[in-house]
């Protein structure tokens, strides 16, 4: 045990002594929780549209009026038939409403450039919902979960997978290899010391940093970003736990296989970097992708670390709701552990 201490020592240490290290660990995760919470976002708050009214009464008047009051619109105004096309074609308006009044009835048909279709998906939502609020045939349109379409509810998630194994595996992975160039991990290799107990005194101490992350992120997610406070805190932070000693010990296979810390920092950024962003769901649904691509996604341990904190912290369903997830989050750390393990106890 005194051993184990020792070495759990010596590595918070010489994490200590690099600021800059501890520098980009702390302040990344806060970066990109603001940039993608507030800089990089989704939601759409200004959708300028104009208006085509062959009659005008009180029903017209009523509508309109809604767009100009509506802070989601920036209302230009009554434009001809015509001017319509041009107008989009000048990017001067994103949507247009054709206003019909027709045997006592009132007919309307919605226009948007669907170039954008973040902007036109959104600005279809926005502009039935005007036109049906004052009465006429009533569409009721309910969005659950994240009723203000809030960018932030998407991206935490998916920014909590990508830091924690981007840290925890970059990190891990680059510290046992420094220690390789530097002849020490030999030394530790050949004295009575445990193989076992080398691995938890060189991993211990980035969990416990990762678990400071951890809290500064949910603490960030729940104060600046406005994220549902959920009863299943300690199912998030639980199934978190898991998925960051899954990272580590992907850091230690990385570890076992380059001789360089340069090597260890790309292949950890680049191989994992870009298979989070592309295939755990965080940006583009799994279920959009080819058959292929989706068998290929379930080996990425972010898309089911991504899919239970989502149903977690978003939609607050209970633990039995992420079963699936979880066990397979557990089988994939506990075959990656075996492999981690032995694959260094294998190392000369």
């Amino acid at each position: 045990m005194n051993t184990f201490i020792s070495l759990a020592k010596k590595e918070a240490l010489s994490i200590l002594r690099d600021p800059r290290t501890m520098l980009i660990n702390l302040f990344m995760p806060i970066m990109l929780l603001v940039l993608f919470g507030f800089a990089i976002s989704t939601e759409v708050h200004t959708v300028r549209i104009a208006a085509v009214v062959t009659s005008h009464n009180d029903s017209t008047r009523s509508i309109m009026e809604r767009f100009r009051t509506n802070p989601y619109f920036d209302f230009r105004g009554v434009a001809a038939p015509s001017e319509i096309e041009p107008l989009m074609r000048a990017g001067e308006i994103d949507g247009a409403v054709i206003l019909t009044p027709f045997q006592g009835e009132l007919k309307s048909q919605i226009i948007v450039d669907a170039s954008n279709s973040v902007i036109s998906q959104s600005a279809v939502i926005y502009m039935r919902s005007v036109i049906t609020e004052g009465g006429g045939m009533p569409v009721t349109i309910r969005t659950l979960y994240n009723p203000e379409l809030k960018s932030s509810y998407n991206f935490v998630p998916g920014i909590m997978g990508m830091i924690f194994i981007l840290i925890c595996a970059i990190m891990t992975s680059v510290s046992i290899v420094s220690e390789k160039e530097n002849g020490t991990m030999d030394l530790l290799l050949v004295s009575p010391v445990r193989p076992i107990t080398i691995i938890l005194g060189k991993l211990v101490p980035y969990f416990i940093l990762s678990c400071i992350i951890l809290s500064i992120m949910l603490t960030m997610g729940y104060t600046v970003l406005g994220l549902p406070h959920t009863s299943q805190i300690a199912h998030v932070v639980w199934i978190t736990l898991v998925y960051v000693i899954l990272s580590l010990a992907i850091g230690l296979i990385v570890s076992t296989v380059v001789q360089t810390q340069v090597a260890a920092l790309m292949v950890s950024a680049m191989m994992f970097m870009v298979p989070v962003i592309m295939f755990s769901g965080m940006i583009y649904p799994i279920d959009n992708m080819p058959f292929p691509l989706q068998w290929f996604s379930c080996i990425i341990p972010a898309r089911w670390y991504i899919s239970a904190i989502r149903q977690l912290m978003i939609q607050q369903l209970p633990i039995s709701y992420v079963a699936k997830d979880a066990i397979i989050l557990s089988a994939m750390t506990i075959l990656l552990i075996i492999v981690a393990v032995k694959k260094f106890k294998s190392k000369p």
